[in-house]
């Protein structure tokens, strides 16, 4: 009889597996939200492996270190965390490892505190067969609590930035040879490494949010990020949510060197990495937000029905044929 692997099931599945294990809506989010008395903690943690997520072609260690922080204060602000406190980190390194890339990690690492706070707490460190930077990072719960469950039919679909440049750039740097010899413009060429190697996040984002609020009753709204792709989010969304996305295809944010076809809407929506914010506000919030942040636009709505997701023109449902990042 065949024993189950790991490529068998999938990640989500596997989540969903060791959902018995753990307290009731757990493994909802990212973060795992923990009450205290005065501030409720955030907490997350992500890993990032050598020859699936980076290798020394592709990112060098100071890069890294920016990447492995933000990965994690994404996933604490896409949960509404006002404060980070700080990150604990966990190394694994071959014996063989140079002192010069663990201390240009760390470079990078501290470059990315001292932009978005937070304090290097602790860790630890162990000896292995490839390299492994493992960071939890710990956060404050703000007024608002952003959570994957939180959408509602009606309300509106909005994403900060432009999604598919980190994919750009991790096959530019690469050496990835494009289909039919496609010529990129030096502009997007730029961002899109600069995305991959340097992702940012919005600080803003959930003042804005506050100052924008129409309707003051309001304490949950649905969010996540893009880090396994635009699709994905929105997935995650729809199934936590129990609603059905319909995106337009037209309003969807692209850069205007972006070139077209399939293969290139497959690696925006797909490409994963952005660390994007993809969430959902009722009508006139997401109205009052769009006006004082260019950097938001909407893209659909949620809408009764079963957990999917479909374009309004379905000319575009081909597209959800392709398979979102898989971690096994």
């Amino acid at each position: 009889m065949h024993k189950e692997t790991l490529k068998d099931i999938g990640e989500k599945e596997l989540i969903n597996r060791l959902r018995k294990f753990m307290p009731e809506n757990q493994v909802t989010d990212d973060c795992a939200s923990i009450k205290t008395k005065n501030d409720n903690l955030l907490i997350n943690n992500d890993s990032l492996v050598e020859n699936v997520h980076f290798n020394d072609t592709t990112i060098c260690p100071q890069d890294l270190g920016w990447k492995a922080v933000v990965s994690n204060f994404s996933d604490l602000l896409s949960s509404g965390s006002k404060k980070t406190i700080g990150i604990t980190i966990s190394l694994i390194l071959p014996s063989k490892t140079q002192w010069v890339w663990v201390e240009e990690l760390y470079k990078g690492i501290n470059e990315a505190l001292k932009e978005y706070g937070g304090v290097i707490l602790g860790g630890d460190c162990s000896n292995g067969n490839e390299k492994i930077i493992s960071i939890t990072a710990f956060g404050i719960q703000g007024k608002l609590e952003l959570r994957r469950n939180a959408c509602k039919p009606g309300d509106i679909i909005l994403t900060t930035g432009i999604h598919g440049l980190s994919k750009l750039g991790f096959i530019i740097r690469s050496k990835i040879n494009f289909e039919n010899n496609v010529s990129l413009n030096e502009r997007l060429i730029s961002k899109s490494i600069k995305r991959f190697c340097r992702p940012q996040i919005y600080p803003n984002f959930l003042k804005n949010l506050l100052k924008t609020q129409s309707n003051k009753k309001i304490k949950r709204i649905g969010c996540t990020d893009s880090s396994d792709g635009l699709f994905q989010a929105i997935q995650d969304l729809a199934i936590a949510s129990n609603c059905k996305a319909i995106l337009n295809y037209e309003k969807i944010p692209k850069d205007k060197y972006w070139p077209k076809g399939d293969k290139w809407d497959e690696y925006y929506f797909f490409g994963g990495e952005d660390y994007e914010l993809v969430f959902s506000l009722p009508k006139k919030w997401a109205k009052n937000l769009s006006k004082i942040d260019e950097n938001i636009n909407e893209i659909g709505y949620f809408d009764n029905g079963e957990p999917s997701i479909e374009f309004k023109d379905n000319k575009k449902d081909a597209l959800l044929k392709n398979t979102p990042f898989k971690h096994f």
